[in-house]
C-alpha cells in the first residue's frame, strides 16, 4: 500500500489490536484509538494490577494492528515506541474515544491512560 492509503486507513479507524511483550511473553489487547494524521495516540483502561500496563512498561517496540475482514480486506501495521501522554483530561479523552468498556473490573477504579505511538514503521496490505 502507498503512504496516502495507509494514513486515510489509520485516520478512519477507531480501534485496533496493540501488541506488547515483556522478553519472551507477548501480551495482545483491543484498544481505542484516535490518528490525526501526524499524531497516534491509544487509549487505556489502567488499573493498579494491570497486565497490559506492566507489559506495557517493558515494552521497546510496541505494534498496533488496525484491520477489515471486509472486501478487500485489509491490515495496517504501525510499529513503535510508546511514550505516555499527560495533556488529556477526562473531557478529552471522552470526546476522541469511545466509552471506556472493561470486561472483569469496577469502571470505578480504571483510570483512562493515554499513550502516544511514535511510529517508526506504518506497513500494510489488501486483498481484492
Amino acid at each position: 500500500m502507498e503512504a496516502e492509503e495507509l494514513d486515510e486507513l489509520l485516520r478512519t479507524g477507531s480501534v485496533g489490536v496493540l501488541a506488547l511483550a515483556d522478553d519472551g511473553d507477548a501480551y495482545a489487547v483491543p484498544v481505542a484509538y484516535d490518528y490525526d494524521g501526524e499524531s497516534l495516540v491509544v487509549r487505556l483502561g489502567a488499573s493498579p494490577d494491570s497486565e497490559k500496563m506492566a507489559h506495557l512498561e517493558s515494552t521497546d517496540t510496541a505494534t498496533l494492528v488496525v484491520h477489515d475482514e471486509g472486501t478487500p480486506s485489509w491490515s495496517v501495521l504501525a510499529r513503535g515506541s510508546l511514550r505516555e501522554r499527560d495533556d488529556f483530561d477526562d473531557r478529552r479523552v471522552n470526546r476522541q474515544f469511545s466509552a471506556l468498556r472493561v470486561f472483569d473490573e469496577e469502571i470505578d477504579e480504571v483510570d483512562a491512560a493515554v499513550y502516544e505511538l511514535e511510529m517508526s514503521e506504518v506497513t500494510g496490505r489488501r486483498t481484492d
